[in-house]
């Protein structure tokens, strides 16, 4: 079997997190979750040393991308994410949806179904 060339890169991977819902309410502080994920994601075993491998940038006020060289999990990030509204108690309000095959949007959950029944 031949092997790949040297000089070529694994596939680029590009990740977006919408928190505009959460943000707008006021309840979500976007510089500290990109702070959160910078010093929790791990790149060969080893958390906060990132390099050139991933990248995090902050898109406005209410979006963060993160970028990778290396093979990264989507699923990796749903995970910090859940855990970073974990550690503000934030994971009884907010929830973490994918919106397409590169997105995943937090949205709050839908409670207004249970407030009904109280009313009466």
């Amino acid at each position: 079997m031949p092997k790949a060339p040297a000089g070529k890169t694994a596939p680029k991977h590009k990740f977006v997190i919408d928190y505009s819902k959460p943000a707008a309410d006021g309840v979500f502080d976007g510089a500290d979750f990109e702070k959160f994920l910078h010093d929790r994601i791990k790149v060969e075993g080893k958390a906060g040393q990132l390099g050139d491998a991933v990248k995090i940038t902050r898109e406005g006020q209410n979006k963060i991308t993160v970028s990778s060289n290396i093979p990264f999990s989507k699923r990796y990030l749903k995970y910090l994410t859940k855990k970073f509204l974990k550690k503000n108690q934030l994971r009884d309000w907010i929830r973490v949806v994918a919106s397409s095959k590169d997105n995943y949007q937090l949205k709050f959950y839908n409670i207004d179904a249970g407030d009904a029944d109280d009313e009466e």
